[in-house]
């Protein structure tokens, strides 16, 4: 069954709707100004290269490698932050990058020009305009279907403006919600957070007759553990060893075009990827109709956080939702300098300078965190790693300028060298920019004063580090 004749099926009539009329009106059941833009593309610049010169919808072509022949628009606001965050924003089925940048998802565009953050809008193109979540390429990484033409974007808009490797995030309505599963899923070491809003788990949507329609995920009739969820994500991306993405997931418990049991599922593989339970460790009820529940780290940046909205259906996000998504995915801060403590996931302990020195040439180690001004981190928009300030002001540096495992991390008098330089990556690993190695806890000590050291990345808990 095609996609589109299933969506129309779910709230057959004695009238079959047209495509657009059916995923637009009766599937999507977004605001009627919202269906009027289906149709309309954002006056647009095409550009071959080189940074937008004003805050508009633009298109881009010759993005790189695209199989499925998508379309690839890009916002950029008129003062993009020094290393800005980069927001990938898939639309829904029957939808178009100008539906979203001008309809429902119109709170990110604002807030975009408020904090300074990209965002990359995907457009589908094969009839009734929803994504591949469904074929063996389509859920493969680098598999030749719609998730590798939105890579060949990211990376696209990484080369040309500076983006923290950092904040890289993705979010999605209906299909673009299932995209944004499984992109997060197939690429774990790009994205550092998502927000799914009705969607389904990453592979619950698989055919294998070609067809990008599962009507029985689609109805909540797939069931499975919570680790064959996750088996089947990992699945997708079988070499990987490090962390997932942070998960935000709503979902109206009305739902009858993509169940409402989908959320439950989801909730299984997202808390299974990042080793929790499913029992919650923090709930309440942002608003009167609402159902939130955190897992893992429990604040706003949750590790998974679930946002059940009763009595609705498949008409997400409704105003004001946006704004919890944007404070969950990191973008209401703006780029460049951002500061704060690093803290080694491993030991729960803090990046430190012992006993607050300022001597050039002092080792680092792990301590207990207390927010004094020797565990506090600023990464520049020159990719330093920088404690203290003014007369004090010093950079972390590989010790000589090492680049073998074992080189051990020291503070230094900035000065800009490659051995300064450090990428904050999605799955939480600090890595040398002239080394390429990974930032360690030696031994993968969790004690008090253990060192800390360049090593050869391997995805532990001793090498990945939270920005709290």
């Amino acid at each position: 069954m095609k996609l589109t004749a299933a969506f129309s099926k779910s709230r057959e009539s004695a009238r079959r709707p047209a495509i657009g009329e059916s995923l637009a009106r009766r599937v999507l059941r977004v605001p009627s100004t919202v269906v009027l833009l289906l149709s309309l593309v954002v006056s647009a610049v095409f550009l071959p290269a080189g940074p937008a010169e004003a805050a508009s919808l633009t298109r881009v072509t010759g993005f790189g490698a695209n199989p499925t022949n998508l379309n690839m628009y890009i916002h950029v606001p008129d003062r993009v932050a020094p290393q800005p965050a980069l927001l990938v924003l898939v639309h829904y089925c029957g939808g178009s990058a100008g539906a979203v940048y001008n309809g429902n998802g119109r709170d990110f565009v604002t807030a975009a020009d408020k904090y300074g953050y990209v965002i990359v809008l995907p457009e589908a193109t094969r009839d009734g305009r929803c994504f591949d979540v469904s074929t063996r390429a389509g859920l493969t990484r680098n598999g030749g279907s719609d998730s590798t033409g939105i890579m060949s974007m990211v990376a696209w808009t990484r080369q040309r403006y500076n983006v923290d490797p950092a904040r890289i995030v993705v979010s999605g309505f209906s299909s673009g919600a299932m995209m944004t599963n499984v992109l997060a899923v197939q690429y774990p070491d790009v994205f550092s957070a998502g927000s799914a809003f009705s969607g389904v788990p990453a592979g619950c949507f698989a055919t294998t007759n070609g067809s990008l329609w599962n009507s029985q995920c689609a109805g909540g009739n797939i069931r499975k553990s919570a680790q064959e969820w996750g088996d089947l994500a990992r699945s997708m991306y079988p070499g990987h060893q490090g962390t997932y993405p942070r998960m935000q997931l709503w979902h109206g418990t009305e739902d009858t075009t993509l169940a409402y049991p989908n959320f439950t599922e989801e909730i299984k593989q997202w808390t299974t990827l990042h080793g929790l339970s499913q029992i919650p460790s923090f709930t309440d009820r942002p608003q009167s109709t609402w159902t939130r529940t955190r897992y893992g780290d429990s604040g706003t940046r949750a590790t998974v956080e679930g946002i059940s909205i009763s009595g609705t259906g498949h008409t997400l996000p409704q105003p004001g939702m946006l704004a919890y998504a944007i404070s969950f995915l990191g973008l209401d801060s703006g780029g460049g300098s951002s500061s704060g403590a690093l803290r080694a996931v491993g030991a729960g302990k803090c990046l430190d300078v012992p006993g607050q020195a300022t001597t050039v040439g002092t080792r680092l180690q792990i301590w207990d965190c207390w927010g004094g001004a020797n565990q506090i981190w600023s990464h520049t928009a020159d990719a330093e790693l920088t404690v203290y300030s003014g007369d004090s002001l010093r950079c972390l540096d590989a010790e000589a300028g090492g680049s073998t495992a074992g080189t051990a991390v020291i503070i230094w008098s900035c000065h800009s060298g490659a051995n300064q330089k450090w990428r904050l990556n999605a799955d939480g690993s600090v890595t040398g920019t002239q080394s390429g190695l990974c930032l360690e806890v030696a031994g993968a000590s969790t004690a008090n004063g253990a060192p800390v050291r360049l090593a050869t990345c391997n995805g532990q808990s001793n090498q990945r580090w939270a920005r709290t």
